[in-house]
């Protein structure tokens, strides 16, 4: 009898300690329920962009290149209505594309009666700037990079003033009508982000 009790208590202690291990906070299913149930804390900054997923927008100077059509070669910076005039195709809207983008309309239009199997490039020269101003030793507009985040574009504005916060670091985003976010560092900047770093409290 003495034997059978003790079997049995062995089997509930043993039962016991597998039903806590599946429960604990560390297993990954738990992990995995905590982190759908945590409220989120993620930026809803746009992700860190290449050129190729760039969308181009006013102030942007951009390159078309036409191989073997010197006459189609253009060099052009996107004015406020978000086109430019390119020869024989008139005006072309270029705000909200990627150069990618851009290059396959120009291919599809220019095969369209003009060019057989005409090959185009469409590159960035020149990136709108983002703007950066507050407690940093050079305040004002930069030209967007690809890449770009807060601790590159506080480097560029000659980095933080000795009153600087690193707790109070915001950024408008371009057309977010006035939206202001709060950033850290590692955060992306976008073309035409207005950030502002304001005066930490001593």
């Amino acid at each position: 009898m003495f034997f059978q009790m003790f079997k049995y208590g062995i089997i509930g202690v043993i039962a016991s300690l597998l039903v806590g291990c599946s429960s604990t906070p560390d297993s990954p299913v738990n992990l995995k329920q905590n982190q759908e149930a945590a409220p989120s804390g993620v930026s809803s900054a746009p992700r860190i962009l290449s050129e190729d997923d760039y969308i181009l927008g006013q102030g942007d100077e951009i390159s078309i290149l036409v191989f073997d059509e010197p006459d189609l070669t253009l060099d052009a910076q996107v004015g406020a209505s978000g086109f430019i005039n390119y020869s024989y195709l008139g005006n072309l809207q270029v705000s909200g594309k990627t150069p990618l983008q851009l290059e396959q309309q120009i291919a599809t239009l220019l095969r369209d009666g003009y060019l057989v199997n005409p090959s185009v490039n469409v590159s960035v020269k020149g990136f709108r700037p983002f703007f950066i101003g507050g407690e940093v030793r050079s305040p004002g507009s930069y030209p967007y990079q690809p890449g770009l985040t807060l601790d590159k574009a506080i480097a560029l504005a000659g980095g933080l003033t000795d009153r600087a916060s690193t707790r109070r670091m915001f950024v408008v985003r371009a057309g977010a009508a006035g939206s202001q976010e709060k950033l850290s560092l590692a955060d992306p900047v976008g073309p035409g982000d207005t950030v502002t770093i304001q005066e930490g409290f001593f």
